[in-house]
């Protein structure tokens, strides 16, 4: 079993950084695809960032630039890095990891971003 616990969630002023973490436990791998999501209320969820165990990183547009997504691979972690946020960024944060066939989520992190 795969359990994902994220933290750093908050309030914000427009302009501001947070740091997400998000820590994995169980039966995983370094190699595995890690990633963060967001999502609003009624909204769909949609990719903000995904990486490989090897490092490579693919973005969505809206947050090229000012979000970077990193890992620890010794302690599972994997991070995002959020500058320059925008009220447009309030959202709830999932990460997730791909394990096989498998994707597992966290519970999720509310960012909240004031204008």
């Amino acid at each position: 079993q795969v359990q994902l616990v994220e933290s750093g969630g908050g309030l914000v002023q427009a302009g501001g950084s947070l740091r997400l973490s998000c820590a994995a436990s169980g039966s995983i791998f370094s190699k595995n695809v890690m990633g963060w999501y967001r999502q609003g209320s009624g909204n769909q969820r949609e990719l903000v960032a995904v990486i490989t165990g090897g490092g490579t990183t693919n973005y969505a547009d809206s947050v090229k630039g000012r979000f970077t997504i990193s890992r620890d691979n010794a302690k599972n972690t994997v991070f995002l890095q959020m500058n320059s946020l925008k009220p447009e960024d309030t959202r709830v944060y999932y990460c997730n990891i791909v394990v096989g066939s498998n994707v597992y989520w966290g519970q999720g992190t509310q960012v909240t971003v004031s204008s």
